[in-house]
């Protein structure tokens, strides 16, 4: 079993994984930033304001929340637009690093010595008279 975990815990996918987990733990942050302090003013101007958390209503005791939810969904959805764009960003950005370099055209053939033109003359009319017999 020990000799089974370790092959599986050393195995290139698990650590890469591990690696992007970290990787994404501290692009959250990141992006987290983007969204509160750059993208949520400008909705919030878009918006008139509005701010969804402080949504609610009451049943008996029970409070719904559901101010809560709607602006835990709205930011999910900038988040998540926000990082297909940079993604979009990056790829762009690869595609035109992983460009082949175009190969220079293939060099002309040279033109035909005198010897070949004779020879090609001899061959064809060779083959006029073989085909008039």
């Amino acid at each position: 079993m020990w000799s089974e975990f370790k092959k599986f815990a050393v195995k290139g996918n698990v650590i890469d994984l591990a690696v992007g987990v970290i990787i994404g733990s501290a692009f959250s942050k990141i992006v987290t930033s983007l969204v509160n302090d750059i993208l949520m003013p400008f909705i919030g101007l878009l918006i008139g304001g509005i701010n969804f958390a402080s949504l609610e209503f009451r049943i008996g005791e029970a409070t719904i929340k559901y101010g809560n939810f709607i602006q835990t969904v709205v930011d999910f959805l900038i988040v998540a637009f926000s990082i297909f764009i940079f993604v979009r960003f990056i790829n762009k950005i690869r595609k035109e690093f992983e460009k082949p370099t175009p190969l220079p055209p293939p060099p002309t053939p040279p033109a035909p010595s005198k010897e070949e033109v004779l020879l090609t003359d001899i061959k064809n009319i060779l083959q006029e008279i073989k085909s008039k017999k």
